[in-house]
């Protein structure tokens, strides 16, 4: 997917992140920081480093400014209410960032933190996925802990199946 225009995408972006905060409030807020093993991310920590990478990397990248992330703990936003209002606010901040974009923006080359660099555009589509990425990480949590789960589309795979055989 080439992204050409920034207003397609934040309503693209929009419509993830709907997907992602319908995963995120359905957390037990007791099991906010369940961890399945030692060391791993908590649940928690999974909803406060998509925000954080969202606003701290991505977005001071695509200003042209470094990364200043600085990781996903509890120094960030504890509790539930908390982690759950950190979530929004580091979204809308991104938001803001990438509404001053231009369609021209999305085409200039950004550096990377890994020294590399990339268009705008190509930027924008990695963070996307980055988000998607640890939505599944919280869809499978969220089942290790036996919370159901609504399908991402409407539909299970066995309602799916049921369709097809009918």
């Amino acid at each position: 997917m080439e992204i050409h225009s920034i207003d397609s995408f934040l309503s693209y972006y929009e419509r993830v992140r709907e997907r992602t905060l319908w995963v995120v409030e359905l957390v037990p807020p007791e099991r906010m920081e369940w961890v399945y093993l030692p060391g791993k991310f908590s649940i928690a920590d999974s909803i406060r480093h998509i925000a954080a990478i969202e606003r701290l990397l991505y977005a001071e990248i695509v200003q042209g400014k470094p990364s200043c992330y600085d990781g996903c703990g509890a120094h960030l936003a504890a509790g539930y209410d908390d982690v759950l209002a950190y979530f929004q606010q580091m979204h809308e901040e991104t938001v803001a960032i990438l509404r001053e974009l231009t369609d021209e923006d999305l085409q200039r080359k950004c550096a990377t933190p890994g020294g590399g660099e990339i268009r705008v555009w190509k930027w924008l589509r990695a963070m996307v996925e980055h988000e998607i990425h640890h939505r599944a990480q919280l869809y499978l949590y969220l089942n290790m802990l036996g919370v159901r789960t609504p399908p991402m589309f409407g539909l299970t795979e066995e309602q799916l199946k049921e369709m097809i055989l009918r």
